[in-house]
């Protein structure tokens, strides 16, 4: 079973662009645009039917998500057949990679019905079956831990992101930064783990891991908001959802690393 490491990191440098301003049609934009503006969302009415239809592709993501993991971690017979088959784990990962890299860089397959939604529900299904395939390995009270401190962290952060007055957008250089590190470090434990499992380094990774994307949550939660600097365009709400499904699922994989406990 292959640990979460610098792989995950994929994906997260992409470049912050200006668009010009454009009209709307039933709340949403028509026309072509960037992926990020400079330019605040002068419309709230845009903005709320925005932001409400992230968190409620966002919410129907996260339940499918946790309907595998509790699948796999309290039905027997399916925790051992995954275990036991583990090219399920890699065709998955192989589907959520296309997915991904199809979704965030390509602007046409999520712009527009019904591809978008298709490929998210695939992508959301490939990457349900990792974090289920994971949390197999680790007994039931420590899942159901880590899932408790994550949803209490998200939230967390979520009502701090929307109530502060402090601009995480405008910290793509710290953020480029922590990653790099989380890179890196991810790099050599994949070196180190053939010879010798370090267990003080793998936490120190598991914690740096989970505060870099409590970050990254932070940072993709204001980009929605439209009063930052930097906004995510109105028309890329399956980008948004994308980015911050992602967030929650690699901070809740970092915890079960550093609280979890194996099955023996």
């Amino acid at each position: 079973m292959q640990r979460p490491s610098s792989k995950r990191t994929h994906g997260r440098k992409n470049r912050l662009k200006k668009s010009s301003s454009s009209s709307y049609e039933s709340g949403f934009p028509t026309g072509d645009h960037e992926l990020f503006t400079t330019f605040s969302w002068d419309d709230q009415k845009v903005r709320r039917v925005f932001i409400r239809k992230v968190y409620t592709i966002l919410l129907i993501q996260l339940l499918m998500t946790l309907g595998v993991v509790a699948l796999f971690t309290f039905c027997d017979p399916i925790k051992d057949y995954v275990q036991a088959n583990p090219g399920w784990y890699w065709a998955s990962y192989i589907v959520f990679f296309v997915t991904y890299l199809t979704l965030a860089c390509c602007s046409g397959p999520r712009r527009y019905f019904p591809w978008n939604l298709i490929l998210l529900t695939i992508f959301t299904l490939s990457m349900a079956y990792l974090t289920g395939m994971l949390s197999s390995y680790y007994n039931t009270t420590s899942v159901l831990l880590c899932l408790s401190i994550t949803a209490l962290v998200c939230f967390s952060v979520t009502v701090f992101s929307f109530q502060t007055k402090f601009d995480f957008t405008s910290c793509q250089g710290v953020l480029f930064v922590l990653l790099m590190t989380l890179f890196f470090s991810g790099l050599i434990l994949a070196i180190l783990l053939p010879f010798q499992y370090v267990p003080w380094l793998h936490a120190v990774y598991a914690a740096l891991g989970a505060g870099v994307f409590t970050l990254f949550l932070a940072f993709d939660t204001q980009l929605l908001m439209g009063n930052r600097r930097h906004t995510l365009s109105p028309e890329e709400y399956i980008f948004g959802a994308l980015n911050i499904y992602l967030d929650i699922i690699y901070i809740f994989t970092f915890f079960l690393q550093l609280f979890g406990t194996s099955r023996e």
